[in-house]
């Protein structure tokens, strides 16, 4: 299996994921909120170095929960500029809520 490689606004988002894991594991041990987490210290060590900067969804929302964050806060410190990419929201039994930075638009079920 041959790996696409990474576009530098994945290795930035993959930099700033490290850099806040990091600095909301403060003082505690990468082996004990490795621990709590439920991964290896290896794992978080290549994610806050960057050197892993696509960690697994559940891998980050296991970490999230270890060092007392939300997933949004995760989201909107590691995330790139959401300029370019839709959104799509389900908006209950009346479709779906395609939207950008500027403009919303619903969109037939």
């Amino acid at each position: 299996m041959v790996r696409t490689p990474l576009t530098p606004e994945e290795r930035l988002r993959g930099e700033r994921l490290g850099a806040l894991l990091r600095a909301a594991r403060g003082e505690r041990s990468m082996a004990a909120v490795a621990a709590s987490a439920g991964i290896s210290a290896e794992t978080l060590r290549k994610i806050e170095t960057g050197r892993a900067p696509t960690p697994a969804f559940f891998t980050v929302a296991a970490l999230a929960g270890a060092l007392g964050l939300s997933m949004d806060d995760i989201l909107g410190r590691c995330a790139p500029e959401r300029a370019a990419e839709p959104l799509i929201a389900w908006a209950g039994g009346r479709g779906a809520v395609r939207a950008t930075p500027s403009k919303a638009r619903r969109v037939a079920p």
